[in-house]
C-alpha cells in the first residue's frame, strides 16, 4: 500500500493550542468518512503558543495528514473549504501531493500509549511496540504533553527515533506509533536534529 501525505496551504490568524480533537472534528464534519477510517493520520497545525490558550499561526505553516494514495480523491474534498475550531476558523487551499520519503531519524510531537504516562514505563512500551513490528531504532523521549479528549486529559510523550532503516522509517510514517492518530499523535517527520534539549525541554511551539 503507498501513503501520500497531503499538505493544504491555510489562511487563518489564531487557533487553539490543544487543537487535535477539534481539528479532527472539524475535518470529519466534510469528510465524515474518516470518522472510523483506521488510515487516517494528521498533524496538529504549528504557531506560536500566546499563553492563554491559543495559538498564532504560521503563515507558512500547512495542515498535513497522511493516508493510502487510494483515498486521496476523498480528501481533496477539503481544498477550499473553512474549517471552525473552537469559534475559531480557518480557510484551506489546494494541498500539494507528495511521497513519503525515508529518513534514518524521525520525531513526532506527540505519541499516546494507552496506560503509560511516566517517561519510563513510555519508554518499556515504545521499545516493545517496535520490536512487535521488527523496527530497530535509538528512542528518545521528549516533554511529557497532555491532549484534551472532551472531558478527558490523554497523556503523552514528544518522541524520537534514530538510526532506522529506510523500510523502518517509512513504516513508521505511515502507519505511526500508539493512538488518537487522528488528532495529531504519533505522527512522525523526517529530523536533523532533536527538537527538544536533553532535559525534554521544548524548543518549538
Amino acid at each position: 500500500m503507498i501513503y501520500i501525505e497531503l499538505k493544504f496551504p491555510l489562511t487563518g490568524k489564531i487557533l487553539p493550542t490543544d487543537q487535535g480533537y477539534a481539528l479532527y472534528g472539524a475535518i470529519s464534519r466534510l469528510v465524515p468518512e474518516i470518522h472510523n477510517a483506521d488510515w487516517f493520520a494528521l498533524e496538529t497545525i504549528p504557531g506560536l503558543a500566546r499563553g492563554d490558550g491559543t495559538t498564532q499561526l504560521d503563515p507558512h505553516g500547512k495542515l498535513r495528514m497522511r493516508l493510502p494514495q487510494e483515498h486521496v480523491a476523498l480528501l481533496l474534498k477539503l481544498a477550499g473549504k473553512q474549517l471552525h475550531l473552537n469559534g475559531q476558523a480557518i480557510r484551506l487551499g489546494a494541498p500539494k501531493i507528495s511521497l513519503l520519503q525515508p529518513c534514518a531519524a524521525l520525531y513526532a510531537r506527540i505519541v499516546t500509549i494507552k496506560g503509560f504516562t511516566e517517561p519510563e514505563p513510555f519508554t518499556d512500551a515504545v521499545c516493545r511496540k517496535l520490536n512487535e513490528r521488527a523496527i530497530r531504532g535509538e528512542v528518545v523521549v521528549g516533554p511529557r504533553r497532555v491532549l484534551q479528549v472532551g472531558a478527558h486529559k490523554i497523556v503523552g510523550f514528544g518522541l524520537a527515533i534514530h538510526e532506522l532503516s529506510d523500510d523502518a522509517s517509512l513504516q513508521l510514517q505511515a502507519e505511526g506509533l500508539g493512538g488518537r492518530r487522528k488528532m495529531g499523535c504519533g505522527y512522525f517527520n523526517p529530523i536533523t536534529r532533536l527538537p527538544f534539549g536533553k532535559g525534554g525541554e521544548d524548543d518549538e511551539r
